[in-house]
């Protein structure tokens, strides 16, 4: 909305800053990480006094909850702070007529009030079950299907909708998917991202850095998209208006700082899967848009081996009754391990959380760079 100002530069030059993408994706990190720390602590009070309480149950898993049991009365649902934030702070400082710009938050929003109906039903019935899981993952499809036939249709992403980009390949692989198998793609791509930060919310801060490093990484990435020259350089698709998404990226990173001043360890509330859903589809959107799902793999490397330690775990189980990590997702794997190995050294127990969030968040500092590379690298 603060880009239109740039109109009336003649009458105070300064006002052409507006203009720059640069410019306004500062302005939106700032807003919406300063926005999450005023509404934080209102949305806190506020589930906590309706008992909006994250559940862990003895039956579930009595060793996470030997562990975790502590948790059960930390309010969840936090994650409302973050969509607030990067829904407010994006319509402000981005191009808000613009189509990525708005399928994106759209798309944020649908997977945001997915987890508010999980995170609601968990509450209202007191167990960690919440929304059958057929039933995420029909919304996560349909809207998936949504997304595609829009991309499709709309005359600006038309030519783009079909490609498919490879990391390492300068040319698409794929030049002209077919629209049932874009939209099968693009199913497995936003159910795939939203699912995979949603397991790796087990741990204070563990999802909200690791989506922060994500998050910086796709703010380059839509920037160079949206930018000729950087696209022409770097051999990738140049695809017009996705700059745009470069401001949202920074709002999710801003609004992802704010949140982690209340989720670092102990945590003060929990992002729930209000959060988690909503930021992994804003991610996915984001890959999608400018063209580098597959670079989701590299970027979101933590979300992917958190995936596919469950996937392991799942069918290990299944075909051999046996079970390949001490307790899935990974995270929850190395915390078991260190916590043993920290009785056995007289360590204090309560720093092993941090540490193993921590390392995950450094690994993924080193996932998204290592996305990064692979533009140069072709």
């Amino acid at each position: 909305m603060l880009y239109y100002l740039n109109e009336w530069m003649e009458l105070f030059s300064p006002l052409r800053v507006f203009r720059y993408i640069t410019f306004r994706a500062m302005g939106g990190a700032f807003t919406a990480f300063v926005l999450t720390l005023l509404i934080g602590p209102s949305i806190i009070r506020m589930l906590t006094a309706l008992k909006i309480k994250q559940q862990v149950r003895v039956t579930d898993s009595a060793d996470l909850y030997a562990l975790h049991g502590k948790k059960k009365n930390t309010p969840t649902m936090g994650g409302v702070m973050i969509v607030l934030a990067v829904l407010v702070s994006s319509l402000l400082w981005a191009i808000p007529s613009n189509g990525y710009v708005l399928l994106t938050l759209a798309t944020m929003l649908v997977l945001g009030g997915t987890g508010f109906m999980d995170d609601y039903l968990k509450v209202s019935r007191k167990n960690s079950r919440g929304l059958p899981g057929r039933y995420k993952l029909l919304i996560q499809i349909t809207w998936a299907v949504v997304v595609g036939i829009i991309l499709f249709a709309w005359p600006a992403s038309r030519d783009y909708a079909g490609q498919l980009m490879v990391p390492f390949f300068k040319e698409p692989v794929i030049t002209s998917m077919s629209l049932g198998g874009a939209l099968l793609f693009f199913a497995l791509v936003i159910a795939g991202a939203s699912n995979a930060v949603n397991l790796t919310d087990g741990l204070d801060g563990l999802a909200i850095g690791c989506s922060n490093s994500a998050a910086v990484a796709y703010l380059a990435i839509a920037y160079v998209a949206g930018n000729s020259v950087a696209a022409s350089y770097l051999q990738v698709p140049f695809i017009p208006g996705t700059g745009e998404l470069t401001v949202v990226c920074a709002c999710l990173f801003g609004a992802g700082l704010g949140f982690l001043w209340f989720n670092c360890h102990p945590a003060k509330v929990f992002m729930g899967d209000t959060g988690s859903l909503a930021i992994g589809g804003t991610i996915a959107m984001v890959a999608i848009c400018t063209k580098q799902e597959l670079l989701l793999i590299f970027v979101g490397g933590v979300f992917v081996l958190e995936a596919a330690s469950v996937i392991l775990q799942v069918v290990s189980f299944k075909m051999k009754k046996r079970r390949i990590f001490r307790c899935a997702p990974l995270h929850h794997h190395y915390e078991f391990l260190e916590k043993d190995r920290a009785k056995l050294e007289n360590r204090d127990l309560e720093v092993v959380e941090t540490m193993i969030t921590t390392r995950f968040w450094i690994l993924s500092i080193l996932f998204a760079a290592l996305g990064l590379a692979t533009l140069k690298l072709r």
